[in-house]
C-alpha cells in the first residue's frame, strides 16, 4: 500500500530540528518518535541551522513580504470608491 504524502506544519518541523540540534537522541531514535524519514530530519536541521541568522536580523524574509495581488485589488477597489 502506497503512503499519501503528508505535509508537515512550520512549528512541527522547528520541533523536530530542535530535537535534531540538541543531540539529546539520534537521528534514528528521531525518526521513530515523529514517524518520519532521517533524511527529513537532516534537511530540516540543516535548513534552521542555514536561517538561524535571519532570525536576529532586523529584516523580513522574502515569505514575509506583502501579496501584490491583494495590493493591487485594494488599491483598485480605493480607487474607485475616490471617483465616486
Amino acid at each position: 500500500m502506497k503512503r499519501t504524502r503528508r505535509n508537515h506544519r512550520a512549528a512541527f518541523k522547528a520541533q523536530v530540528a530542535v530535537a535534531a540540534i540538541k543531540g539529546h537522541k539520534t537521528v534514528v531514535e528521531l525518526a521513530e518518535q515523529f514517524q518520519i524519514h532521517l533524511t527529513q530530519i537532516t534537511k530540516w536541521k540543516q535548513q534552521l541551522l542555514a536561517r538561524a541568522a535571519d532570525v536576529f536580523s532586523g529584516t523580513k524574509p522574502a515569505s514575509e513580504a506583502p501579496d501584490l495581488k491583494t495590493l493591487y485589488a485594494k488599491i483598485g477597489q480605493l480607487t474607485l470608491e475616490n471617483d465616486f
